[in-house]
């Protein structure tokens, strides 16, 4: 292949690793995440660090806590260098968590610095360090499992993951 269609390409693949990741942590899914990282992996995210079992034991189930997140990724900057890559990706991560006083809706801005390798044709991480630009307390969270801004919603699959996850089944092409 043409050199600069496999930067393309490898570019490309780092990019979907990076959203296959965010997709699985927001789902609690072990299988997703787990095809974005090799096996020895590590990870730094300040407030908890390890190997990849101690990720993966970390964020699946996840904190009984933290009820819902959704990870919005920005640009990633990718440098590729002989089966290897760092990239650094920008991230707004939304949380709805328990703080024992009622729910409250807050908000992480970060990058994730992420070391990745090629074995074969597959880029995984093998080390990620998060870092943290901002965050935001939003207060109370609005109970939107009826509605949103007053409007009620017209089926049971609209409140996302708050009652269970309706992209599943769309993706499956099983939805009518």
């Amino acid at each position: 292949m043409d050199p600069m269609v496999q930067q393309m390409v490898d570019r490309e693949a780092i990019r979907a690793c990076v959203a296959r990741l965010a997709r699985g942590e927001d789902r609690r899914s072990a299988d997703l995440i787990r095809s974005c990282w090799w096996p020895e992996a590590r990870f730094d995210y300040g407030v908890h660090s390890g190997d990849f079992d101690a990720y993966l034991s970390w964020v699946v189930p996840g904190a009984d806590a933290i009820k819902d997140t959704q990870h919005l990724l920005g640009q990633t900057y990718v440098e590729l260098s002989d089966g290897t890559a760092k990239a650094e990706t920008h991230v707004f991560s939304y949380h709805r968590v328990d703080m024992g006083a009622g729910d409250r809706d807050t908000c992480i801005g970060g990058r994730y610095l992420d070391r990745f390798e090629k074995r074969g044709t597959e880029w995984r991480i093998v080390d990620r360090v998060m870092l943290y630009d901002w965050e935001q307390d939003w207060g109370a969270a609005a109970d939107w499992s009826k509605g949103v801004m007053g409007y009620p919603f017209t089926a049971e699959h609209f409140p996302g993951r708050a009652k269970g996850d309706f992209s599943e089944i769309w993706f499956t092409g099983e939805a009518a």
